[in-house]
């Protein structure tokens, strides 16, 4: 019994000197996949980040929710269609988008990280106008929207009064009753980084990081080392658009990118805390 609580003990004093080092540091984490949807991971991942917010990291949540997207297009029988991989977004579709994103996964998460301890307040980018967008490949995607701007003193007034942001990616048109743009949540996630110089950004993804093409975790990762997995084919596919956000952030100032398997409980807490970690790190060189 107590060798258990010795080895407890040993545990929180490894995280010791991380918790040192980034006392006041602002973490964006991109909030997604099956933790966003499996009840246990939703705890855990509540947990975690109150964990942060309680020894002095300043977290801000930006989430996703493409799957409830769908699934509610699909039972108001209006269906989805994607082009290059993006959802063609219509104003009907926006208005499903702004529901389920704004209405209700935001406020989903929100409520959680109150009920375990947080000062979470929800917003979206059309709240104080914070978040500016314009079409996407001059509009072949529809409403799918490109930042042009980001008023980083909203979020920052909001971490100044302790509270923890929960963004849901949705822009601004900024323009008298415009429906507002659907933005990717990893692209959106990279550029509130770069703009609030972030110390870190995460990813909770379904995989556990980048893999060699023997499926074995590439634990660190520069940019020219990604231009050479791209070219020959390692990193592809879904993997593209990742890694492509993660180095957005970096070259913006952002110190590293993690991917982390949001699948694993607390793997926030194990790749910040710990000196192994559980994914891939993104960093300038």
């Amino acid at each position: 019994m107590i060798t258990k609580k010795i080895e407890t003990a040993k545990t929180l004093l490894d995280a010791l000197p991380y918790i040192k080092q980034y006392q006041n540091e602002i973490f964006v984490i991109k909030y997604g996949g099956s933790a966003q949807i499996n009840p246990d991971l939703k705890e855990k991942f509540a947990q975690d980040v109150i964990l942060l917010y309680l020894v002095g990291i300043k977290p801000v949540v930006v989430h996703g929710g493409g799957n409830r997207i769908s699934a509610m297009l699909d039972k108001l029988k209006l269906g989805s269609e994607f082009v290059d991989g993006m959802r063609v977004t219509t104003e009907q579709v926006m208005e499903v988008v702004e529901m389920v994103l704004s209405g209700s996964i935001n406020k989903e998460i929100t409520a959680l990280l109150n009920l375990h301890g947080g000062k979470a307040l929800g917003i979206s980018g059309k709240d104080a106008n914070f978040i500016v967008a314009e079409p996407k490949a001059n509009g072949k995607y529809g409403l799918v929207g490109e930042i042009v701007n980001i008023d980083n003193k909203v979020i920052e007034n909001l971490i100044n009064e302790g509270f923890i942001p929960v963004i849901a990616p949705i822009g601004s048109g900024n323009t008298v009753n415009h429906p507002g743009f659907n933005i990717n949540a990893d692209l959106a996630a990279s550029k509130i980084a770069a703009k609030l110089q972030a110390k870190k950004i995460l990813f909770m993804t379904d995989i556990v990081g980048v893999l060699d093409k023997e499926k074995n975790l590439l634990e660190t990762l520069t940019q020219k080392e990604i231009e050479d997995y791209k070219a020959d084919g390692t990193i592809h596919g879904g993997m593209i658009p990742k890694v492509d956000a993660c180095l957005e952030a970096v070259d913006a100032g952002v110190e590293k990118a993690h991917i982390i398997d949001g699948r694993v409980e607390h793997s926030i807490l194990l790749e910040i805390f710990t000196s192994d970690g559980v994914g891939t790190v993104i960093k300038k060189a």
